[in-house]
């Protein structure tokens, strides 16, 4: 993490809630520069090292339930030698949720190269088998994906409220325009014959494509942060989240062709146009959500090509 802007404004609740938990003094140094949700800070505690402290607002009573669980998922995989960096505590008060952990200094990737890339799949590789807390990113894909409720499928699911929310918003994006009624119907086709997911036996990052979430030295990958949305699942959505950037650069074609053979290796074509299908209709909420307009063709387009890319590897 690199030393970031000046420091901007938190509420000095949160700071107090923070120095209370750990038991020191609190100072803002710096906003710090990468991801894209914002809020983290460069921080000095008293008597102790640099850290990050990182506050957002609450949006649902179990918000802070939900850091603990990611913090829960840290430590499990910490242990297992993934490199994401130690959460030192984490706590709320009525109107935020807060973790503070570890400065890590590095720069996030302004961009993913195919050597990071290729990093990023080693680093994928230790989320193998670590399914550590209930929170299942493989069914709420295949949900999104087909348009079906777990309960129809004898499935009882509990969804985090963003979860709910997402797909809702997802199942009026027909809407938007005749172009994204046309993908969404093709991507609904693809899965329609698609069972749910079985088990949940990786670590998901749910994030590992975003480069301001890829914290890089020397051109080497030495952590990954923004884990909080962390869970169980396939490792193959974060190697399909891969694949969607790797279509903005023709650089990245090569690498892209390793992603799809590891994915098809992990979960099969079905598995992989669930995944790919759910991707693509997060990433046309996204641009729909925020009235960037001029944005959805191009992502319509990349949809397309990614199924035709899949659909190519029998």
């Amino acid at each position: 993490m690199n030393q970031g802007t000046h420091p901007e404004e938190m509420p000095a609740e949160v700071l107090d809630d923070v120095a209370s938990v750990v038991g020191a003094e609190v100072t803002l140094l710096s906003r710090l520069t990468g991801g894209v949700n914002g809020g983290a800070m460069r921080v000095q505690l008293a008597g102790g090292a640099p850290a990050v402290l990182k506050a957002v607002p609450r949006a649902h009573p179990g918000h802070l339930d939900e850091t603990l669980r990611a913090q829960r998922v840290v430590e499990h995989m910490r242990r297992h030698g993934y490199p994401t960096p130690a959460w030192l505590a984490v706590g709320a008060t009525a109107t935020h949720v807060w973790h503070l952990m570890d400065f890590v200094d590095a720069a996030p990737a302004r961009e993913l190269t195919p050597s990071l890339v290729e990093q990023l799949m080693e680093i994928i590789e230790l989320q193998a088998g670590q399914a550590f807390e209930p929170y299942d990113h493989w069914s709420y894909a295949w949900r999104v994906a087909t348009g079906r409720d777990s309960a129809a499928a004898g499935q009882v699911l509990d969804e985090a409220p963003e979860h709910s929310l997402l797909r809702q918003a997802i199942s009026r994006l027909s809407g938007h325009s005749s172009e994204v009624s046309a993908l969404v119907e093709r991507l609904r086709l693809v899965c329609a014959d698609v069972p749910p997911p079985r088990d949940a036996p990786d670590m998901v990052h749910a994030d590992l494509a975003t480069p301001g979430n890829i914290l890089v030295h020397d051109g080497v990958v030495v952590a990954v942060v923004d884990i909080g949305n962390a869970g169980s699942g396939t490792r193959a959505i974060d190697l399909t989240a891969l694949v969607w950037y790797t279509f903005q650069d023709p650089l990245l074609d090569d690498v892209r062709r390793q992603l799809w053979t590891r994915i098809l290796d992990l979960v099969g074509r079905e598995g992989a146009a669930v995944l790919t299908a759910a991707h693509i209709l997060h990433m046309l909420e996204i641009p729909v959500r925020d009235g960037r307009h001029d944005v959805v063709p191009g992502v319509v387009e990349r949809g397309h090509r990614a199924l035709d890319e899949l659909h190519a590897r029998r």
